[in-house]
């Protein structure tokens, strides 16, 4: 469903992606893992089609900055950024109208905004939310639509623990519909039970690929196996 080809990304002499190749297949949770500056957050905008690079990217088939590619894909990025000046209510609006949702839009909205607690704020403007109702929004924004493809950049940071459970279900319950997900974290026990394939980056470059039907490891282990401890509090 994913699928990316020799995909280097520089900002002028540092290479933040280096020559990355993987493939996330369709129903597959993966997550990508890596100590802080190894280059996930850079992979996922160059998926998402918000930087430019060398390499290619398809999704589903179709070059990820096509309007095919758009139509299909979800994303919640790392720092939640509402509009101030939207209420929660109007961003729902704002991005079924952006994909051109039919009317079940607002039955599906109401079901999300329930599901992570924010029904009852659906009136609150985005410069009134706390860190974690705007992580909870931009996670709805994302699953709105109900695309094919999603993916995830930290996105339990700043979550309550009633909005980790509600998250892990719904990755689960995309999954499960035959949906391709893909998670950043650095959280690992909270996808130990879940992931498909996981790929582990370092210093901008993809280090390992595992697929959790080959391993008899703990993704755990398997981590931490790859970086001492100075590497990863670095």
């Amino acid at each position: 469903m994913i699928n990316i080809n020799n995909l280097t990304k520089k900002y002028g002499k540092l290479v933040a992606n280096d020559d990355i190749s993987l493939q996330l297949r369709v129903g597959e949770l993966g997550v990508l893992l890596g100590p802080n500056g190894a280059g996930k957050s850079t992979l996922i905008k160059s998926i998402c089609g918000l930087l430019h690079f060398t390499g290619n990217i398809t999704i589903d088939n179709h070059e990820n900055r096509s309007l095919e590619a758009k139509k299909i894909l979800g994303y919640a990025p790392e720092i939640a950024m509402p509009y101030p000046m939207l209420t929660i209510s109007e961003h729902m609006e704002f991005i079924a109208r952006a994909y051109r949702m039919d009317e079940t839009w607002k039955d599906r909205a109401e079901s999300l905004l329930t599901r992570f607690e924010l029904d009852d704020k659906a009136n609150k403007l985005g410069k009134e939310l706390s860190k974690g109702m705007k992580q909870k929004l931009s996670i709805c924004c994302a699953m709105l639509p109900d695309p094919k493809v999603i993916i995830f950049d930290e996105p339990l940071s700043g979550l309550d623990p009633h909005g980790i459970r509600q998250l892990q279900r719904a990755i689960e319950e995309m999954r499960t519909a035959g949906k391709s997900v893909l998670v950043s974290t650095h959280m690992i026990d909270t996808v130990e039970d879940s992931w498909d394939v996981t790929f582990i980056m370092k210093k901008g470059q993809m280090i390992r690929e595992c697929r959790r039907a080959d391993q008899s490891e703990s993704l755990e282990d398997i981590y931490f196996s790859l970086f001492d401890e100075v590497e990863i509090e670095s």
